[in-house]
């Protein structure tokens, strides 16, 4: 059985709640101040975020870093 890493959990947690919230890659990354090909980066497991990345996504997420977290756990 393979072990998914934690970026890629991380990823899936965020497109998964980007989902819920009905918005575009575009959106998320303006809400966050980042780049859209960073969030499609992210949602595919390919870039290892910053603190400070987890951080603006969480807030541009409406969630906390900790259960932004914990999503990404209960994927696993």
């Amino acid at each position: 059985m393979a072990t998914i890493d934690l970026k890629t959990l991380l990823g899936m947690a965020i497109k998964t709640r980007r989902a819920s919230l009905g918005i575009s890659q575009e959106e998320l990354a303006y809400r966050a101040g980042l780049h859209r090909t960073y969030i499609s980066d992210l949602e595919r497991g390919a870039r290892n975020p910053s603190v400070e990345s987890i951080e603006k996504l969480a807030a541009a997420l409406q969630i906390s870093v900790a259960k932004l977290f914990e999503q990404a756990a209960g994927k696993a």
